[in-house]
């Protein structure tokens, strides 16, 4: 049987030869194909295989519960994203479908996405604040206090803004007498957050500032943005000098006012929180002086009147009298403690009268006084008290009341 005679055409003919494709150009008719068929389309999906080399490409996967679908987002695209993107987060992505011919494989090129259900910078306001947070530069234990009378104030925004005008027109209706530095800086677009990070830098070395404001007039989201960039944040944070953030209107909230020692609601409260009223402070300082002298001449009134009960006291018009009384005292004390050193000599003399008597009842003179007399051995002294040990001649002392004799042992009887 020969094989080749079953299919349905033949290989070995010149005219199906001219329709063979190689691998590359195939694979390139349907990148062609896919482009032009699914250009600039909107997809919506579930983020998964998230994947961000150091190329700065970045690469995931969408899907839904049925299908999933390759993509890739280029640097230049990545870098514009305001929000993080991350594993299991619903997107809505906009690019075109082609092939990476080298995988033979279809994906999506993505060339914008935003959060499904909330706006991209909506949603990286709300990462950047939660993250922020956790890291403590909300913690109002940071937050500097103001000082009540600034010498010198520096203003970081823009020169042609509406903003720059409020604050001057306040502070100088308020109180004039104060030093202002001003650094422009753009407060929106490309590159504003950097500037207003460095002006904030740069104004930490200047001497002698004692407060700063920081801000812009009002405007969208997108034109606040630069107020809610990471780096704006950080420099707040790490400044030496007090800042009052003032971005936009009451219900504009920023990043920036957050982590700012104090939050003005607008541009114009701001110049009033920086200085206060100079006739309310000179009112002020006038009531102080007045309950001032007025709390002195009370004291010194409670001083003299002190002083005059001192003078009439008995204790100056009789100074000796005291002095007199405590003699007094001192006598009676002594006159006590002669009566009492009587009283104790005579106990004693008592009490040694009577140790006495119960000596002198069991001395051996008292014996002796009855007729008695005391034999010892005129040897050693020792009493003699039967004739055990003694022998003939054996010299005896005889203690008589009074006077002694001494003998010796002429015979012993039983």
């Amino acid at each position: 049987m020969n094989f080749y005679n079953t299919l349905p055409f033949q290989f070995g003919t010149a005219k199906n030869k001219t329709k063979m494709l190689t691998i590359s150009e195939l694979t390139r008719r349907i990148r062609n194909s896919l482009e032009n068929e699914f250009f600039s389309i909107w997809v919506v999906g579930e983020i998964s295989n998230l994947r961000k080399p150091t190329s700065g490409h970045v690469y995931l996967t969408l899907k839904d519960a049925d299908a999933q679908l390759q993509a890739v987002m280029f640097k230049s695209v990545s870098n514009s994203v305001k929000f993080e993107l991350k594993d299991g987060m619903e997107v809505i992505a906009y690019g075109s479908v082609t092939v990476y011919e080298l995988r033979g494989q279809y994906q999506l090129v993505i060339e914008n996405i935003e959060p499904k259900g909330i706006g991209a910078l909506q949603l990286a306001f709300l990462q950047l604040k939660e993250r922020l947070e956790k890291e403590g530069l909300f913690d109002p234990a940071h937050k500097k206090p103001l000082p009540v009378l600034p010498k010198k104030i520096a203003i970081v925004t823009s020169l042609t803004g509406a903003a720059i005008k409020d604050i001057l027109n306040v502070i100088n209706r308020r109180f004039a007498k104060v030093e202002i530095i001003i650094y422009p800086v753009k407060v929106q677009g490309e590159g504003a957050a950097l500037e207003i990070a460095q002006a904030i830098n740069d104004l930490n070395t200047v001497p002698d500032i004692d407060v700063m404001i920081v801000g812009r007039g009002g405007g969208s989201l997108e034109d606040l943005w630069a107020f809610n960039e990471e780096v704006v944040a950080r420099s707040i944070y790490a400044s030496k000098i007090p800042i009052i953030s003032a971005v936009g209107h009451e219900i504009d909230v920023t990043i920036s006012d957050l982590v700012a020692d104090k939050r003005a609601l607008t541009p114009t409260e701001a110049g009033e929180l920086v200085v206060p009223r100079y006739d309310q402070l000179k009112d002020s300082l006038e009531k102080i002086k007045a309950r001032l002298i007025q709390s002195l001449c009370n004291k010194i009134l409670i001083i003299k009147s002190c002083l005059q009960g001192i003078k009439n006291s008995v204790s100056l018009r009789k100074p000796f009298d005291k002095l007199l009384r405590l003699q007094q005292g001192l006598d009676e004390v002594a006159q006590r403690l002669v009566s009492l050193g009587k009283h104790i000599l005579e106990l004693e003399r008592e009490r040694l009268i009577g140790l006495s008597n119960r000596l002198d009842s069991v001395s051996p003179l008292r014996v002796l006084s009855r007729g008695y007399s005391i034999t010892t051995n005129m040897e050693n002294s020792m009493p003699i008290k039967s004739t055990e040990g003694l022998t003939v001649g054996r010299k005896l002392k005889t203690r008589f009341l009074k006077g002694c004799v001494v003998s010796s042992v002429v015979e012993l009887l039983k």
